[in-house]
């Protein structure tokens, strides 16, 4: 039997014979994450994929299990992209960024009960002369009730919203950065004017808001007193290269959903006064946050935002099944979690045990190549899914930055003592 003629192709039509070894490219743009493993060094800057229009959003969504190399790629990620001249805001729960932060030049900003340190999450960017601000007092509306949904464990009624419509309106007038606590007093005492507009007194008004007002409370005067109870404090620089919020204090508290939510207001806030910039806003322990729904369903519009806004939003979470995990099955948190996922569409996957490589191929539609993939992956590879594209990527760490990403410092046995001669 004769053999078969040979064929000469390019690359670019033979990745459509053998199409998990010869990938497309994604080029040189960006910094470099480490090597392909089937050949050349993999780059990836979400940013000029999206301009490339080969991502139709630039958000990343990070999974794998514990000490497979998640941590170290992000902070590689964030130090490798402020050469770019990227920035980055890190919502940090466990307290782990701080090393990072040096490398960069900046302080860490720990919000702590009573820690002096202060967050006004009422903050609206400078309008301009002449130009309508409802859309940022609607934003802040409806940042008070997730708060209030939050600390309650519960949706509002029509007649709390309404309470806290006309007491957000209210104090917006009257100071035009409000605190909390300007919002709680005009929510406990209500002017008669506006309870006269939705067909109430002063006192049904504060009747149908007494609840949330007195939940909104806790972060003023209760467990919670001396993060967000007054103006933001002087001296925090949002223009650093890296700016870190340590939530380490409250990381196994129920506050922590209540902490999120006003930090990402704040930060929110904060860059829509700087526009033009490109940053990366990184949300680490993402499976404590999105158990609560006021606080996915606040996360999900961050995400909404991601584009015109030039962030691009980084979720890190241990397995896709934590997303499942958020509520019930078909419940709202259930549901929006997987939005987010939806929302992501690069995922990277470092190793997962059997069980949870079979619910990451469900989730992700891997192939069956890829399924095998994820459950044998070494410590610091991981699969890549960029677009309809997947890259098996082995992180590559500088010496400097091996220092910067050490989480295990704490597992080691201390050097011996050295034996005198």
């Amino acid at each position: 039997m004769r053999p078969p003629p040979s064929h000469r192709a390019t690359t670019a039509h033979l990745q459509a014979v053998y199409p998990f070894v010869a990938p497309q490219s994604l080029g040189t743009h960006g910094p470099l994450i480490g090597a392909d493993l089937l050949g050349g060094w993999f780059c990836f800057d979400p940013w000029h994929l999206y301009s490339t229009g080969a991502l139709t959003n630039p958000n990343v969504i990070v999974l794998g299990q514990l000490g497979q190399g998640k941590s170290a790629l992000i902070k590689t990620f964030v130090w490798r992209q402020a050469a770019f001249g990227r920035r980055a805001w890190i919502i940090d729960p466990k307290g782990e960024y701080e090393p990072l932060a040096r490398a960069c030049g900046t302080d860490v900003v720990k919000l702590v009960p009573g820690g002096g340190l202060r967050l006004n999450p009422l903050e609206l960017p400078p309008s301009a002369p002449g130009r309508d601000r409802t859309p940022q007092v609607r934003d802040r509306i409806e940042l008070v009730c997730a708060l209030a949904e939050a600390s309650l464990g519960r949706t509002l009624s029509p007649t709390e919203r309404t309470a806290v419509d006309i007491g957000v309106r209210t104090v917006s007038d009257r100071h035009g950065t409000p605190v909390l606590s300007d919002l709680i007093g005009a929510m406990l005492f209500p002017d008669p004017g506006p309870a006269a507009g939705v067909g109430t007194t002063a006192e049904g008004l504060a009747h149908d808001g007494r609840s949330v007002a007195l939940e909104l409370r806790r972060l003023v005067e209760g467990d919670l007193a001396g993060l967000f109870d007054g103006p933001t404090s002087p001296g925090i620089d949002l223009g650093s290269g890296v700016v870190v919020l340590d939530l380490s204090a409250v990381f196994s508290s129920s506050a922590l959903p209540l902490l999120v939510l006003c930090a990402t207001a704040w930060l929110r806030a904060a860059m829509a006064r700087d526009e033009g910039a490109k940053r990366l806003v990184v949300v680490d322990e993402a499976w404590a946050i999105l158990q609560d729904l006021a606080t996915a369903r606040w996360l999900q519009s961050t995400f909404k935002l991601s584009r015109s806004l030039g962030v691009a939003n980084l979720l890190v979470v241990h397995r896709l099944s934590d997303l499942e995990a958020a509520g019930s099955a078909g419940s709202a948190q259930q549901r929006l979690a997987q939005g987010l996922l939806a929302d992501s569409e690069t995922r990277v996957v470092f190793r997962q045990s059997p069980a949870e490589a079979t619910v990451t191929a469900r989730m992700l539609g891997l192939n069956h190549t890829e399924r095998e993939i994820v459950g044998h992956l070494p410590r610091g590879v991981a699969l890549w899914r960029v677009g309809a594209r997947s890259y098996a990527v082995e992180h590559v760490l500088g010496r400097r930055e091996a220092a910067m990403v050490d989480t295990d410092g704490a597992m080691r046995d201390p050097p011996a003592p050295a034996v005198p001669r």
